[in-house]
């Protein structure tokens, strides 16, 4: 599927989340980390996603999380490396450009790159 116009709706938002999950929960490199480390329960994640990412493009403020509590407590079960970091960024970013191209497409993806250089930082670097 590539529609190859901006991210503009929340409907663009869940087809680029699902899209990269699919893709994610396949990988030989991260899959495990969803799949066997984290248990992710997808019903519950995917919605979470949706808006937290909304609310990274578009502002409108209905997540509430903290994304760096979890993935701290997923590396004291399972220590992350730059290379999943990488990973998940790479995957992203392909699932993004097969999807969408414009100016919101370039902004969550420089939005990913700073989130997973933070969390490098934050999580590997202590």
């Amino acid at each position: 599927m590539i529609i190859k116009e901006d991210i503009t709706t929340s409907e663009d938002i869940k087809i680029l989340v699902d899209h990269f999950y699919e893709k994610v929960k396949r990988d030989p490199v991260i899959g495990f980390i969803f799949t066997d480390v984290a248990q992710v329960n997808w019903h519950k994640h995917l919605p979470v996603m949706y808006s937290f990412w909304e609310n990274m493009l578009f502002f409108i403020g209905t997540y509430t999380g903290n994304p760096m509590e979890m993935h701290k407590n997923i590396h004291q079960l399972s220590p992350l490396s730059t290379d999943q970091f990488d990973r998940w960024l790479k995957l992203f970013n392909a699932a993004v450009d097969g999807l969408f191209s414009g100016e919101k497409a370039e902004l969550v993806k420089s939005r990913a790159y700073n989130i997973a250089a933070i969390m490098k930082i934050k999580i590997l670097e202590k």
